[in-house]
């Protein structure tokens, strides 16, 4: 196959087996894609690369995925970015978008979603799939400790304060899966 008018898709997440998994779901959907693990190799492969479309992790390992957009965008002026994450929130993913991002799933995904999230083709966040019920009080916690932390760049000491917790607590409440809502009969 011609790879001189594929699509190029950079994937940057830390999961090793992922990566591998959802580069070859869009190898076989025709884009051509490298995958990576850290920031630095992100930048890197960016200028090498020259993708049309980077699929981005919230965590990075110790690193937030957040600060990374405008550096990709910056790296590469025109880039659509999907930000993925297994911890979604509001708080993260109005974040993600203010700072670049196109578009927002969380995890687990299939390579079809995030094909058209890429070419923004998604219907995710039609006004009709949204919950009839509010989240639970858990998941409103959840969401504005996300908030806060990204308020304060990720620093868990300053969001701590804010928040009125000690740093432990706040380490302990982030360690722990957010609450999932309900899904729809």
């Amino acid at each position: 196959m011609n790879t001189e008018n594929r699509d190029r898709i950079l994937v940057i997440d830390d999961d090793t087996t992922f990566v591998h998994v959802l580069a070859r779901a869009l190898t076989a959907r025709g884009f051509e894609v490298r995958g990576v693990h850290d920031s630095a190799s992100a930048l890197a492969a960016c200028a090498e690369l020259a993708p049309k479309y980077a699929v981005l992790d919230l965590k990075l390992g110790s690193e937030n995925g957040l600060a990374l957009i405008p550096q990709l965008l910056a790296a590469r002026s025109g880039l659509r970015i999907l930000l993925l994450t297994g911890y979604a929130s509001i708080a993260t993913a109005v974040e993600a978008i203010k700072r670049g991002a196109h578009d927002y799933l969380a995890k687990p995904v299939e390579a079809d979603q995030v094909v058209q999230a890429l070419l923004g083709e998604s219907k995710h966040n039609d006004i009709e799939h949204l919950p009839d019920a509010p989240p639970p009080l858990k998941r409103l916690e959840w969401e504005h400790i996300q908030r806060v932390l990204a308020d304060c760049d990720g620093n868990i000491s300053e969001a701590a304060r804010r928040l009125g917790l000690h740093r432990r607590t706040l380490q302990r409440k982030l360690a722990k899966r957010p609450v999932r809502e309900a899904r729809a009969p």
